[in-house]
């Protein structure tokens, strides 16, 4: 997971950042937007606020002791200074050095890869000017998401529309990538949300889960290189861009899901809340009212997570397997308890009778439980704790590979 500036100049395909920035923060990336004074004309900063969730920048004079090197700390935090679309104006700014704005302040202030997708008419496209700045840009090493053919906002048909934001989107992602990441390449499932065990055809015994961490979780790994395969209890939210969503709805549907997706993979993350228990006989029909108390049985739903212990160590050697505990006390002891009595290599412990943390918010604070050691991880987004969940897993893999080298 990495911090995106995601610069929006002046042109029609503004509104298409849109699209551009909902797309990185599918891919698990966090998105800080900044926006030229022209752009404000095609596009609202609000849209851009409340999809990031963070002040948007349309101005390097903002009120304050310390506005006038903002650009500053954000050029030493972002991973990437991604602009789309970028004007021939923004273009020649960038090229020769100008800074007017705080796009173009923060272009020469950061150290981090630069991306632009170019969007313009394809006369400017072609002017030997608007060449020059583009060769001059790309020998000092700014990459490119090439302008499409079409229909352009003057009416005219040729190369200079915005690339598509899946494209763009993709590049970004490809870019950022880790190269070395033992994920690369291996097949990791996930599971997300929470599992409903019906009643009767209109009530249902469920709980909080929104699938967030999991869905961060699916799409680190997917920016890590891995192939992904998500298997999603019912949630409101929209899934993240992977390999594969299976969807389920009960705790039965979710083991034969995990189970047949997991028996080739690589890693298992079970963060999903499955329900530990299913009432033994639900209704056809809707169960009547009554003046009275009601009754249910219960009856206890497979282990998943102890089904997946149970098959590695049979077989072995099996996917690294990671396990959630979501408690209200002794949360370490029992995390301890977990991981041993499953037979998995991690298991993440978290405190969810607090109210930042945990289930349907945004942010996490959790432990990670290994055999060795337990490793701490403080308040903060749920795709910085996915991030360091995942830091852990490929240090496992890493191991595996290293003591099989020496056998």
């Amino acid at each position: 997971m990495s911090l995106i500036a995601l610069g929006v100049t002046g042109g029609i395909g503004a509104y298409k950042a849109v699209e551009v920035c909902r797309g990185l923060q599918k891919r698990g990336h966090d998105v800080v937007a900044v926006m030229t004074r022209s752009a404000t004309r095609f596009v609202g900063p609000v849209t851009f606020e409340a999809i990031t969730r963070q002040r948007v920048i349309t101005s390097q004079w903002r009120p304050g002791m310390n506005a006038d090197i903002e650009h500053i700390a954000i050029a030493d935090g972002i991973n990437l200074l991604l602009v789309a679309p970028c004007t021939a104006n923004v273009v020649g700014k960038f090229a020769n050095g100008i800074a007017d704005d705080f796009l173009s302040s923060l272009y020469l202030a950061t150290r981090a890869p630069v991306m632009l997708a170019p969007a313009m008419n394809s006369n400017m496209l072609a002017h030997e000017a608007v060449q020059r700045n583009l060769q001059t840009l790309a020998a000092r090493g700014v990459r490119f998401v090439e302008p499409g053919e079409g229909y352009l906002a003057c009416g005219w048909i040729g190369k200079g529309r915005l690339a598509e934001p899946d494209a763009i989107v993709d590049a970004a992602c490809a870019l950022l990538s880790p190269p070395d990441s033992a994920l690369r390449g291996r097949h990791v499932v996930v599971s997300a949300g929470p599992t409903y065990e019906d009643i009767d055809p209109v009530r249902y015994l469920g709980n909080r889960s929104s699938g967030r961490m999991g869905f961060a979780l699916a799409a680190a790994a997917r920016h890590r290189g891995a192939r992904v395969t998500l298997v999603v209890g019912p949630t409101r939210l929209e899934p993240p861009a992977v390999d594969e969503v299976v969807r389920v709805r009960s705790a039965a549907e979710m083991h034969e899901a995990v189970m047949a997706a997991s028996s080739a993979a690589d890693v298992v993350v079970m963060a999903a809340a499955v329900a530990d228990y299913t009432p033994s006989a639900p209704s056809a029909d809707k169960v009547a009212k009554s003046d009275g108390p009601m009754t249910l049985t219960l009856n206890r739903t497979r282990d998943i997570l102890g089904d997946l212990g149970a098959r590695r160590a049979a077989a072995g050697p099996g996917p690294v397997l990671v396990g959630f505990a979501a408690e209200t006390d002794d949360v370490l002891r029992k995390a301890r308890e977990k991981r041993v009595r499953k037979g998995v290599d991690l298991i993440v412990a978290n405190d969810v009778s607090q109210p930042d943390r945990g289930f349907d918010v945004a942010t996490n604070a959790v432990t990670i439980v290994s055999e060795q050691a337990d490793e701490s991880i403080s308040l903060q987004s749920k795709d910085r704790v996915a991030a360091a969940i995942l830091d852990r897993v490929e240090r496992v893999l890493r191991s595996r590979v290293s003591t099989t080298a020496h056998r």
